[in-house]
C-alpha cells in the first residue's frame, strides 16, 4: 500500500470524530476489517490517537496555516493538515516523507486540488515553527492540549493540580495488566515476563497488578490467551479490594455488576471470590465483550442485557431476591481516562456532565432497591469531576436515609473526597478513577 493511503486511511477514521459525530471506539475493528497491512496498522492508529490526544493545540496551528477554514465536505483534507502536524512535532517520520506523503494522501481521497494547500501549509509550518507554537501557545486550553471548558472544570475542581490532570491526560499512560490468581501468583508471572523478555515492575497499590515498562500486543503476553493475565488499569482494580469483606468467604453471596461492559470488573470479582454473579449492561454487542473475557479465562456468569436505571425492565433479568453487593460502575464523562480515549476530548461537551450525572443518580436510586438490609453498594467512575462523585454521593445519601457511607478511612491511594475517595491520573502510574462505597442498614 502506498504510505499516502494509510494517511488518507488514517483521515476517514478521524472525519466524524472532527466533526463530533463519532470516536475511535470502533478503532480496532475497522482496522482489522480494512486492507491496511498489519506491519501498517500501529503507524495508522498512531496517527488518529495523536491527532486527538493533541488536537486543541494541532488545530490552532492549522487555524494559522490555513488562510480560510475548511468547508465541512473537506473535513478528511482538515484531517490530513493535523495529521502532517502530528508528524513533524511528535513523530519520528523524517520532515520530507511527513510533508510530501501527506500531501499526496489528499489523491488517495480524490481531491487532489488539496496537495497544494497541504504542501505550501505544512512547508510553511516548517520555516516558522517556533513562532507559530509561541503565538498559538499564549492561550492556555490550546497550551495544555485541552478545550477550554474541560480545563475550566479542572480549575474549579483541582486547583493546585489541574495542570498535573492535563499533563497525565496528555501522555498515553502505561500498559498495566491484572494477573489471574487462580492460575498464577504476581511474582510467578514477572519471572515469566522476565523470561519473555519483557520488562514489568508490580504495581504499587493494586495486588494483582504489573506495569510493563513498554506496551505491547496482547499476543507477546504468556498466557494471555490461556487466561493468565488480562489488561486492566491499576484504579480500576482496586474495586476488588474495595468489596472483598462483603464477599470474601461465602460463596452463596449474590453479586450484581449493573453497567458491567467490556467485564474486567466482573471477571476481577470471579478471580476474587467464588460468588454468584449477574452481570448487566444496556448495550447488547458490549455485553458480547463480557461474554467473550468471560469465556478466556474460564469463568461464568449470569449475562443479561437490560438498563439497570429502568425499573421496570427488572422482569427480563431480575428474580426478586436481593443482592449482597452491588457494583455501579457508572456511565461518566470519562474524564480520568482521557490519556486511553483522547477523542473525548472532541466528542464530550460541557453539557453532557448534567445528563450523565442525572443518569448516575437515576441508576443509584434503582439499584439501591435491590440491595438487601446490611449489603454494600461501590460506586465507581473514571471522571474526576465533583459533580459525578463526591457531589454524587452526597446528594445521594441526604435523599436515602438508610443509606451509610461506607468508605475505609485507612487507604494507601487517592486522596479523601466527600464521602468517598479520588484519584488523579498519574503519568507513570494510575488513570483517574472516583470510588464510594455505601452500606444499607438493616
Amino acid at each position: 500500500m502506498n504510505p499516502g493511503d494509510t494517511r488518507a486511511f488514517a483521515a476517514r477514521l478521524l472525519v466524524p470524530v472532527l466533526d463530533g459525530k463519532g470516536s475511535l471506539s470502533g478503532l480496532d475493528a475497522d482496522l482489522a476489517a480494512s486492507v491496511i497491512k498489519e506491519r501498517d496498522r500501529g503507524f495508522v492508529k498512531a496517527l488518529c490517537y495523536g491527532v486527538c490526544r493533541a488536537h486543541p493545540r494541532l488545530d490552532a496551528l492549522a487555524g494559522q496555516l490555513l488562510r480560510q477554514p475548511m468547508k465541512q465536505r473537506d473535513t478528511d483534507i482538515q484531517a490530513l493538515l493535523l495529521i502532517g502536524l502530528y508528524q513533524l512535532l511528535h513523530m519520528r517520520v523524517p520532515p520530507h516523507a511527513a510533508v510530501s506523503e501527506t500531501a499526496g494522501a489528499a489523491r488517495a481521497l480524490g481531491k487532489a486540488w488539496a496537495t497544494k494547500v497541504l504542501n505550501g501549509c505544512l512547508r510553511r509550518f516548517q520555516r516558522e515553527s517556533v513562532a507559530l507554537q509561541a503565538k498559538v501557545d499564549k492561550d492556555a486550553p490550546v497550551a495544555l492540549w485541552h478545550p477550554p471548558w474541560l480545563l475550566l472544570e479542572f480549575r474549579d475542581a483541582w486547583p493546585d493540580d489541574w495542570r498535573a490532570i492535563c499533563a497525565a491526560n496528555n501522555d498515553a499512560g502505561p500498559m498495566t495488566l491484572r494477573v489471574n490468581r487462580r492460575r498464577v501468583t504476581r511474582e510467578a508471572y514477572l519471572k515469566r515476563l522476565e523470561t519473555a523478555g519483557l520488562d514489568a515492575v508490580p504495581c504499587e497499590f493494586a495486588a494483582d497488578g504489573v506495569r510493563l515498562t513498554t506496551a505491547c500486543d496482547v499476543s507477546q503476553l504468556p498466557g494471555f490467551a490461556d487466561g493468565d493475565v488480562s489488561v486492566q488499569d491499576e484504579s480500576a482494580q482496586l474495586c476488588a479490594d474495595l468489596l472483598a469483606p462483603a464477599l470474601a468467604g461465602d460463596a452463596t453471596r449474590r453479586v450484581l455488576d449493573a453497567c458491567s461492559a467490556p467485564g474486567g470488573k466482573s471477571a476481577h470479582l470471579l478471580e476474587r471470590f467464588d460468588t454468584e454473579l449477574t452481570a448487566l449492561d444496556v448495550d447488547p454487542a458490549r455485553l458480547k465483550r463480557v461474554s467473550s473475557t468471560l469465556q478466556r479465562l474460564g469463568l461464568e456468569a449470569r449475562l443479561h442485557a437490560a438498563d439497570a436505571s429502568r425499573a421496570e425492565a427488572d422482569s427480563g433479568w431480575w428474580d426478586g431476591q436481593p443482592f449482597d453487593a452491588i457494583l455501579l460502575d457508572a456511565p461518566c464523562s470519562g474524564t480520568g481516562v482521557i490519556r486511553r480515549h483522547p477523542d473525548i476530548k472532541l466528542t464530550r461537551r460541557h453539557s453532557d456532565i448534567a445528563e450523565l450525572a442525572a443518569l448516575q443518580s437515576r441508576l443509584l436510586d434503582t439499584l439501591w432497591s435491590k440491595l438487601a438490609p446490611g449489603g454494600v453498594l461501590l460506586y465507581a467512575t473514571c471522571s474526576v469531576l465533583p459533580a459525578e462523585n463526591e457531589a454524587q454521593i452526597d446528594a445521594f445519601l441526604a435523599r436515602t436515609p438508610e443509606a451509610d457511607a461506607d468508605m475505609p478511612r485507612e487507604l494507601d491511594w487517592g486522596r479523601p473526597s466527600g464521602h468517598g475517595r479520588q484519584l488523579l491520573p498519574t503519568p507513570a502510574g494510575h488513570d483517574g478513577f472516583f470510588y464510594a462505597r455505601l452500606r444499607k442498614r438493616v
